[in-house]
Formats: C-alpha cells, structure tokens, sequence
C-alpha cells in the first residue's frame, strides 16, 4: 500500500475531512491535497507530524506499510527507539524547539525632508526649422 493510501487509511479512521486533517497535523489542506492526489510525496517532516498528531499510528507502519496500522502508545514510542533506552524528551527529534514563536521586531523610524527647490524660469525657447535656420524667443522681464 502506497503512503498516500496509508494517509487517507488514517484520515478515514480519524472521521475527518481531509482539510480537518491537515489542520490538526499542522500542514495546509492544499499541500495534503497534493500529498493525497500523489503529485508529491510526503516529506519525513510531515510523517513525523502525522505521528506527533496521532500517536497511536504505528511508526512503522506508516513509513513502511509493515506491520498493523495501530499500536499502544508505548510500543509507538519503542518504535521510534527501538534500543530501548530512555532518550531526554529534549533530544527526541519530533520535538519543537523551545523558540519564541514572535520574535518582537526593532522599530525603524525614517524620517523624509522635502528641500523646497527654487522655481524655475523659461530665459529662452529656440525653434529649429527643416532648412537649417532657427529663431530664438525670450521671455520679457
């Protein structure tokens, strides 16, 4: 089975839509749309998040397709780490990195002068005619 079929496998078991879906996973409906159409593949970021949002999914089972859809909570935790040694939660890989989401920006204040240019007069208009010759009109002061 196809990793788009196992998506749509979960999405159905989840009595969701698939944009519901998408927004509980964490991704837009358009880019689950393209995952579910197989015009692209999901990327290993966003099977972690289907794993995060619905950790009953085996690990296994959805990268793969072996094993059963379903597992406890514990054995998809063991998949994951299938030494069996206690990993700190702050060095699992599926974990967010504790980072402000706003970051406050620093206010930039510019300032604009308009400098006054002084107004310009016309001193003299020269017109240039076909045979060479040409006339020069000055303005009167």
């Amino acid at each position: 089975m196809a990793m788009k079929e196992r998506i749509a496998q979960i999405i159905q078991k989840e009595g969701m839509t698939a944009g519901q879906f998408a927004e509980k996973v964490g991704i837009s409906s358009s880019a689950l749309s393209h995952i579910l159409s197989g015009r692209n593949n999901p990327s290993l970021d966003f099977v972690m998040k289907i794993h995060k949002a619905c950790d009953y999914i085996s690990l296994n089972w959805l990268l793969y397709g072996e094993g059963e859809m379903e597992t406890d909570v514990e054995e998809g935790e063991n998949a994951i780490n299938p030494s069996q040694s206690a990993i700190p939660p702050e060095n699992r890989k599926e974990n967010e990195p504790n980072a402000p989401s706003y970051i406050p920006k620093e206010i930039v204040r510019e300032e604009i002068k308009y400098i006054e240019k002084p107004s310009r007069k016309i001193t003299e208009i020269r017109i240039f005619f076909d045979n060479g010759t040409y006339e020069i009109f000055k303005p009167e002061n």
